[in-house]
């Protein structure tokens, strides 16, 4: 056996191993499409707030309105935070399982299981705090939460998957915690990790790993 050849089954099995204990079918297009649903989600909550005629006190963000106001507001912003996650998960589901079949491999498989599991507890805990929140009526926590619990859940994940996912997750961190230093801006940040950070993840990763 030659070395080259030697070194092509050393890659090989290290391609079996890894794909033993990673998802590595994770679709780019998905994180595009996210990210396009987070900007129109975004942008019909910046309709909803400026039509409920609300008065924000800023040293706290707590929305005061009357109450028939912050109810049906609540209501709309749940709504609108709750499509965009059914619709990127849907997409995510769709792509994902298209990518696998092209790979050749299962969706269901003990590293995905495991991605599913280890992305789910921190994303859970952080919509049962950021629901807390909103039925409050604390908004301006509710953006920065959101980007954390969400930054933590991709690096809890990234273990069972792509490393770039790792990376992904500390950028939504840093911009959860830059939202609370620049109190008051959480619509913005908002845009900024789940909208335009998950186009530009999801285009490199198409570009990378799927174009061809």
């Amino acid at each position: 056996m030659s070395e080259k050849d030697y070194l092509k089954d050393i890659s090989e099995i290290k391609d079996i191993m890894n794909r033993s204990t990673r998802f590595i079918s994770l679709s780019g297009l998905s994180g595009i499409l996210a990210g396009t649903y987070a900007l129109l989600g975004a942008y019909i909550a910046y309709l909803l707030l400026g039509d409920a005629n609300y008065n924000f006190d800023y040293s706290t963000e707590i929305l005061k309105t009357n109450y028939t106001t912050l109810s049906s507001l609540k209501n709309s912003l749940i709504g609108v935070a709750l499509i965009v996650a059914f619709l990127s998960v849907i997409s995510a589901y769709f792509l994902t399982k298209q990518k696998a079949k092209k790979n050749n491999e299962n969706i269901w498989t003990p590293a995905s299981r495991q991605l599913i599991s280890s992305f789910a507890i921190p994303m859970i805990t952080g919509g049962v705090f950021i629901f807390l929140l909103i039925q409050k009526g604390i908004y301006g926590i509710a953006a920065p939460a959101a980007l954390i619990f969400y930054g933590l859940a991709l690096i809890n994940a990234s273990k069972y998957t792509l490393s770039q996912v790792r990376f992904l997750g500390v950028l939504e961190i840093l911009l959860g915690l830059l939202a609370l230093v620049f109190f008051g801006n959480g619509l913005l940040f908002w845009i900024l990790g789940f909208g335009i950070l998950h186009i530009i993840y999801g285009a490199l990763m198409y570009f990378k790993m799927e174009r061809n």
